[in-house]
């Protein structure tokens, strides 16, 4: 198994083989080119994405700046957006659903390092002459129609199930489940989207009476 197997599988690696650290350097310089477009840069933007996120779906819109340490290990759903400052630390694979909203100041981090220090700094390794360290990754995925607030981060091995919404601020760290309201340090269900939260069920906050469906 290669070291980039063994990333994306979840064990122990080494990230500075195999051109991991060029891979990097690359997703870095693209991110930087796209950070450095207009709104209105529509054909350079999108010709930036093509490289750094090949897999994509119709739709997707990143407002930006964006941060990403790979890009090629994200899928993003078509039609789902991210607000500015959305930070993907893309070590693990990261599968986000369709049409999900993702709020200002997100981040996706899926690097898991060791907690005792003697296993977690630098080192010499003999069989590449390196300086390294190791760590391992925790896939991340977030559902469809899902709506991430601001200011969340989402932990390494987390499962937001479809038709969520994280309160902003959260910090995620154990999966939630399908059409729950979900807040807090860490995060913990509150409750069940119902009928309720309908906007159907709320005419006091249409001002003028349009409904726009």
């Amino acid at each position: 198994m290669t070291e980039h197997e063994k990333m994306l599988a979840g064990y122990i690696y080494d990230p500075f083989s195999e051109g991991m650290a060029d891979e990097r350097t690359e997703a870095h310089r693209l991110s930087k080119l796209y950070n450095d477009t207009f709104d209105t840069d529509t054909k350079e933007r999108e010709a930036i994405i093509d490289r750094l996120l090949p897999d994509r779906g119709e739709g997707v819109y990143l407002q930006g700046p964006i941060y990403f340490d790979f890009g090629v290990n994200t899928h993003i759903g078509k039609n789902s957006f991210a607000n500015f400052n959305f930070t993907v630390m893309d070590e693990g694979r990261i599968d986000i659903g369709e049409s999900v909203f993702i709020g200002p100041n997100v981040t996706l981090a899926t690097a898991v390092h060791p907690l005792r220090w003697q296993d977690r700094n630098s080192f010499f390794r003999i069989s590449t002459g390196n300086v390294t360290n190791i760590e391992r990754t925790g896939a991340i995925k977030i559902g469809s129609n899902c709506w991430i607030g601001a200011g969340v981060i989402v932990c390494p091995g987390v499962t937001v199930g479809e038709g969520c919404v994280i309160g902003a601020g959260s910090v995620v760290t154990r999966d939630i489940p399908a059409n729950t309201i979900a807040v807090g340090v860490p995060c913990r269900p509150m409750r069940e989207i119902t009928e309720e939260d309908s906007l159907a069920a709320h005419p006091e906050w249409f001002g003028d009476g349009e409904r726009y469906r």
